[in-house]
């Protein structure tokens, strides 16, 4: 299965880098569109599945949180290429970066915490967590987004939500800092926070059939399945493109809002982690869960923001940061709920029907601002 997959993925990646003009062309015609786009789609969450495989094979082998870091971070680093590409091939875009950002929070933390939370409280009825390790997600999710996303909106240097070339230096170098040592807490000292607690709220270490503790893989073992997951990864991000122009089309003729194609393509390129998200989730394993989404958020924040400044600084492309007041209230409710869900040692049904409330709200608004 894994072979004809990376096949499929491959040979459609081949098909469109040759005949993908050719392809984009006929996209007057309704017929010819809507094969493009059933083709385009299929591959990419066909090859999410396998994306998703080679990850929790990785976190099995790595444990917490390495398993999970390699996948968020391979995700946002496509996002960010993608995003990348974009502003620099079309002058444009100025709110491209603040979009994709909103979209994947609203689809994360209220989308997938929503679904995932009534699913795991449908099947388990509470799931526990490691409150340091959610709060330490928190801690940095929360001023990642109040200062690029909506600051830019009350300082008096430049109007409509954007900052000076200064400004925009200075608060890539702050993201990447943060989110740096963040990482390296992540990764280091304070990995304990992020792996899976016992029921005295403990985190568990992983032992073998003896008792003993179980030693992580070697780089050896590991590699093959890093390399399986970007050759997944890869035609995620090389097929998106396509996708987003076919969206684009069909935005265009059905009078939809331009937001909507933004939205779209952050579902299809976090896929992956919204169903690797899922599956922790219904194997109890909501620690994963939580590394998952909230790991998403915070790096797409932490890398997203200095990428498109830096962009736009470089360029001289304008970038528009700061959100409406609409969305600022719907991200401001989105953090703050966030932090009541997260500040238990528990979860239930509850907290998952308000996320998914507040999602839906947030999609409601984008076709009726």
């Amino acid at each position: 299965m894994m072979i004809l997959r990376l096949a499929c993925a491959w040979a459609s990646v081949a098909a469109f880098l040759l005949f993908g003009d050719t392809l984009l062309g006929q996209l007057g015609a309704p017929l010819p569109s809507l094969l493009v786009f059933l083709w385009l789609l299929g591959v990419i969450i066909w090859s999410s599945f396998g994306v998703v495989h080679e990850a929790e094979d990785l976190a099995e082998r790595l444990g917490e949180p390495y398993g999970t870091l390699i996948l968020t971070l391979s995700i946002v680093i496509i996002e960010v290429a993608l995003v990348g590409a974009v502003m620099l091939g079309a002058k444009g875009a100025p709110t491209l970066g603040r979009d994709t950002m909103f979209a994947v929070l609203m689809i994360v933390l209220n989308g997938v915490v929503g679904i995932g939370l009534l699913i795991g409280g449908l099947r388990h009825f509470q799931q526990r967590y490691n409150l340091k390790g959610a709060s330490s997600y928190l801690a940095v999710i929360i001023p990642l987004t109040v200062i690029p996303l909506f600051l830019p909106n009350f300082t008096t240097s430049t109007p409509d939500g954007t900052l000076t070339p200064f400004q925009a230096v200075a608060f890539s170098i702050f993201t990447v800092a943060l989110y740096g040592a963040f990482l390296a807490l992540q990764t280091g000292r304070h990995s304990m926070f992020f792996r899976e607690p016992d029921e005295d709220g403990k985190p568990v270490v992983a032992v073998d059939a003896d008792g003993e503790p179980v030693s992580p893989s070697s780089v050896r073992e590991v590699l093959p399945h890093v390399g399986l997951l970007l050759a997944n990864i890869l035609p995620i991000v090389i097929l998106s493109k396509g996708l987003a122009a076919v969206l684009d089309f069909g935005i265009a003729k059905l009078g939809a809002p331009a937001a909507l194609g933004g939205i779209l393509i952050a579902m299809v390129v976090f896929t992956p982690e919204c169903i690797a998200a899922l599956r922790a989730i219904t194997s109890n394993q909501l620690q994963r869960a939580v590394n998952l989404c909230l790991g998403a958020a915070a790096s797409t924040l932490g890398m997203t923001v200095p990428a498109v400044l830096l962009i736009g600084v470089f360029t001289g492309q304008p970038v528009v940061l700061g959100l409406s007041a609409t969305n600022m209230v719907i991200a401001a409710m989105t953090l703050l709920l966030s932090t009541l869900t997260f500040t238990g040692t528990r979860t239930t049904m509850l907290e998952g029907a308000v996320h998914l409330a507040v999602f839906f709200v947030f999609l409601v608004l984008v076709f009726s601002p």
